[in-house]
C-alpha cells in the first residue's frame, strides 16, 4: 500500500502541497483535514475530511487509525491549538511531522505606522484607549469577541461568511472573498473612509496588498504577532520545502 499523508490545511499552502505531493508520486495517499468553518470549500487534490479530531489524543488515534506515515500541518499561522495538537500527536505516535508556515511580513518600511501587539487581546486594549475611528478589522470572523465591548468605534469587518455574536455593537460586515489587489484594497478604504486598520501578522502576498495600500494612506496599523511554535518545533516556509523534507523522510 502506497504511504498516507495527512494534511491539516485550510490554507492556499496546504491546497498547493497536497497538487505537489500526488505529482511527485502518482497514487500517494493524501487526505486534506479541514476544519470545517467554511461552509463551502474549494476543491481540493486527495481525500477530504472535514472537523476536528478530538485534541491531541483524537489526532493520535486517527494518525494509528488510518496508517498515516506523515503528517504535514499547513494550518494558519495562527491556529496556535492545531499546531500544538499535531506537535504533540506526533511525538505521541512516533509519525514523522512537517510544520509548513509561510513567513510572515517584512519589517515595516520607514513611512509605515504599524503598532505591533502581542494579541487580539492586546489589539482591543489598543483601540480602547483611542478616539472613535472608523476601523478596518480583518482578524478572522472567530477573533471579533475580543473587540466586542468596544462601542466607541465604527467597525467594518470583512469575512468570506457572517460572522457570529459577540460582535461590536457598531459592525458593518463586508461579505467577501479574497484575493484582494493594492487597488482593491485601496478602493475598499478609500470608500468607507477607513481611518486604521487591524490585522494579523499573517504573511504571504494575496494578504500584503492591504498593508501598502495602508501605507499609501498614511493610515496607523494595529498589527497582531503571529504565536510562537511549541517549543522544539522549526518549521519550512514553502510547499518546496515542505516536498524536500517528505523526500527526506522517503514518502516521495
Amino acid at each position: 500500500m502506497p504511504p498516507h499523508v495527512l494534511i491539516l490545511g485550510g490554507t492556499t499552502e496546504a491546497r498547493q502541497l497536497a497538487a505537489a505531493v500526488l505529482a511527485a508520486r502518482p497514487g500517494l495517499r493524501v487526505t486534506t483535514s479541514l476544519a470545517g468553518r467554511v461552509a463551502r470549500p474549494g476543491a481540493l487534490p486527495g481525500r477530504v475530511r472535514l472537523g476536528g479530531f478530538g485534541g491531541a489524543e483524537g489526532l493520535a488515534a486517527w494518525l494509528r487509525e488510518h496508517a498515516v506515515d506523515a503528517l504535514v500541518d499547513a494550518t494558519h499561522p495562527f491556529a496556535e491549538r492545531i499546531t500544538a495538537h499535531a506537535a504533540r500527536a506526533a511525538a505521541d505516535t512516533g509519525v514523522p511531522a512537517v510544520f509548513l508556515r509561510r513567513p510572515g511580513f517584512p519589517p515595516p518600511a520607514p513611512e509605515d505606522r504599524h503598532l505591533p501587539v502581542p494579541s487580539l487581546a492586546a489589539a482591543a486594549r489598543t483601540l480602547a484607549g483611542l478616539a472613535p475611528r472608523r476601523v478596518l478589522l480583518t482578524t478572522g470572523r472567530l477573533g471579533l469577541a475580543a473587540f466586542a465591548d468596544l462601542d466607541h468605534h465604527h467597525f467594518l469587518v470583512r469575512s468570506v461568511e457572517p460572522p457570529g455574536p459577540p460582535l461590536p455593537a457598531r459592525t458593518e460586515v463586508l461579505l467577501a472573498r479574497g484575493p484582494f489587489t493594492h487597488e482593491d484594497e485601496l478602493t475598499l478604504l478609500r470608500r468607507h473612509e477607513v481611518q486604521l486598520l487591524v490585522t494579523k501578522d499573517s504573511g504571504g502576498s494575496a494578504t500584503a496588498p492591504k498593508l501598502t495600500a495602508a501605507r499609501r494612506l498614511g493610515l496607523p496599523v494595529v498589527l497582531v504577532r503571529r504565536p510562537a511554535l511549541p517549543a522544539g518545533v522549526t518549521a519550512v516556509e514553502d510547499v518546496a520545502g515542505a516536498v524536500a523534507r517528505l523526500g527526506l523522510l522517503g514518502v516521495l
